[in-house]
């Protein structure tokens, strides 16, 4: 068996690095942006604070190939490269791949209510198999465009579990105009109850205290749906 080839890449392991000078550490320290090349696909490769040389080895890989290259190369190729198994090569790949979606990611348009039907519609598919009551807001923007979905509760809706404070918490975090508040009878009868009536005419005068308008209260059964604003409880 012939010697193994000298790199000439000092053999480092991070764990014998002062903790200060670990790529990770410098990274939560001053931020990507001054960490090398080679320190950065460190952290990629890193597994575990005893991988030996993991440093020295993505300076070799660096010092052959060029970040185009990297990106470019399938699994295949980049286990051509000494040190570098199916695992790293997976790591390598998906990290590139993120990096080239990124650069044609565009956000998706927010989804826009106009009608109950839209709340139904957009809830009933996540509601249907539900075997206990949830009660979920739906925070919209000044154009009926959904910013969250909230999900506040689970179980038995009474007005001591759908608080005000916790209904429209992240309709305040994400600065909405408005809400509309959804829930399911696992009944299948989406007819409102008394309770249902009480904690749907606290919130709305929750958020006309906190300048956030309640739109509608929307109850959602098997195949079907009541809104409260259409039946006069939402004022």
């Amino acid at each position: 068996m012939g010697a193994k080839i000298s790199t000439g890449v000092p053999k480092v392991r991070i764990c014998d690095l002062p903790e200060e000078e670990r790529p990770r550490e410098r990274l939560l320290k001053y931020g990507p942006e001054a960490l090398s090349n080679a320190e950065l696909l460190s952290i990629i490769l890193r597994t575990g604070s005893r991988e030996e040389n993991v440093i020295s080895l993505c300076a070799r890989i660096l010092s052959e190939y060029s970040l185009r290259q990297l990106s470019l190369a399938n699994v295949s190729k980049l286990m051509e490269i000494h040190g570098i198994g199916k695992a790293k090569a997976s790591q390598i790949t998906a990290l590139f791949e993120i990096s080239r979606r990124l650069e044609t990611y565009t956000e998706e348009p927010k989804r826009k209510i106009r009608s109950p039907r839209d709340v139904y519609a957009f809830m009933y598919p996540k509601m249907r198999e539900q075997k206990k009551e949830r009660f979920v807001s739906l925070c919209l923007d000044t154009k009926n465009q959904i910013l969250k979905e909230d999900i506040v509760s689970i179980g038995s809706l009474n007005a001591s579990i759908v608080h005000p404070r916790e209904v429209f918490k992240s309709a305040l975090m994400e600065s909405s105009a408005s809400v509309i508040m959804i829930h399911n009878h696992p009944s299948g009868d989406p007819n409102p109850s008394r309770e249902d009536i009480l904690v749907t005419e606290k919130l709305v005068e929750g958020g006309k205290l906190l300048g956030i308008e309640v739109l509608d209260h929307i109850i959602i059964g098997e195949g079907r749906y009541v809104s409260l604003k259409a039946e006069g409880f939402v004022r």
